[in-house]
């Protein structure tokens, strides 16, 4: 289902009804707003805020983000759409007063959830004075520059993360790509020396190999798959070599992590794959690199919600003095 447009309640002249299409005539899904649930949602956009709409049955909630707006519904199937999309068409509904907006992003630095300006959106004097770069080969060049971002939209993605085994067929953009790649990029690790590499595996034959070599799990076959290899070599410093390798397996680790968590925010799904037979693996990929984990990514055949965790008294233990 896309989203397609936003017009009046049939019940409520102040509410609206937003409409999602399929790909059928008939195929389509609406959600209808009162007036107080429109209201608080052009707030929300008019401000270019994120934040979250609870709806009258007290189950169901709009999520706003500055990527995707998600419509999460009782008793039915959860609705997206494009939040840059959604936020134009909402205010021009609401008759509210707005400008496009348009943010730069930079090298070496990820910031999930950012508002991205297409080519075609630019202005024509804009489109004269900007090249087109490749955020991985500005990654690579190291040029830096400072931005910010909203603590909800990380705390919204960390809590909204959920591992998906079973991915659709949508080719994952590659814009998105170079951002979860970027992500790994920024990660924390030991000294900063980046004792880790990436494989990013395009090859149909050496996915359908890492299937076997992770104990046939099939949805390592998935549109985007990334394998975190340790290098300790990297790691300059003067520890024994067991260190090192401890180092390199939490850089790894952690460098995973950060794109794991960045491809939730770009509203692609993930699972983290660590039952592997190693020395295939390394077969598989020509190296003699120890890989720590297998990364798959892709759209969601069906999009789940968060499961529940452990309650905060249980995992945190305290101690004072």
């Amino acid at each position: 289902m896309v989203f397609s447009k936003v017009e009046p309640s049939y019940f409520s002249k102040d509410g609206c009804r937003i409409i999602w299409s399929g790909i059928d005539e008939d195929d389509i899904d609406t959600v209808v707003l009162n007036k107080d649930e429109l209201d608080q949602l052009v707030e929300i956009l008019k401000n270019n805020n994120v934040g979250k709409v609870e709806l009258e049955d007290n189950f169901s909630e709009i999520l706003i983000n500055s990527d995707v707006v998600q419509f999460r519904l009782k008793d039915r199937d959860h609705l997206e759409a494009n939040a840059r999309e959604f936020r134009e068409k909402i205010l021009e509904y609401a008759k509210i007063p707005h400008d496009p907006l348009y943010v730069q992003v930079f090298p070496k630095e990820f910031y999930p959830s950012v508002w991205i300006q297409k080519d075609d959106d630019a202005k024509p004097s804009e489109k004269k004075s900007q090249k087109p770069t490749s955020l991985l080969n500005a990654i690579l060049s190291g040029k830096t520059k400072g931005t910010e971002i909203s603590e909800s939209d990380i705390f919204r993605i960390i809590s909204t993360r959920r591992s998906t085994r079973k991915f659709s067929k949508t080719k994952v953009e590659d814009w998105k790509i170079e951002k979860i790649l970027a992500a790994a990029d920024t990660a924390p690790s030991a000294g900063n020396f980046q004792g880790l590499e990436v494989f990013y595996v395009k090859s149909k034959k050496a996915k359908e190999a890492l299937v076997e070599a992770a104990n046939r799990q099939p949805f390592v076959n998935a549109p985007l798959v990334l394998v975190f290899c340790m290098n300790p070599s990297r790691v300059k410093m003067n520890f024994a070599p067991e260190m090192l390798a401890k180092f390199s397996l939490q850089d790894a680790t952690l460098a995973a992590s950060y794109s794991q968590l960045v491809a939730t925010a770009l509203g692609l799904s993930s699972i983290w794959i660590g039952m592997i037979d190693e020395d295939k693996v390394k077969q598989v990929l020509g190296t003699d690199l120890r890989p720590s984990s297998i990364l798959c990514i892709g759209y969601p055949d069906v999009r789940k919600s968060p499961k529940s965790r452990r309650k905060l008294k249980d995992l945190i233990h305290v101690l004072e003095d």
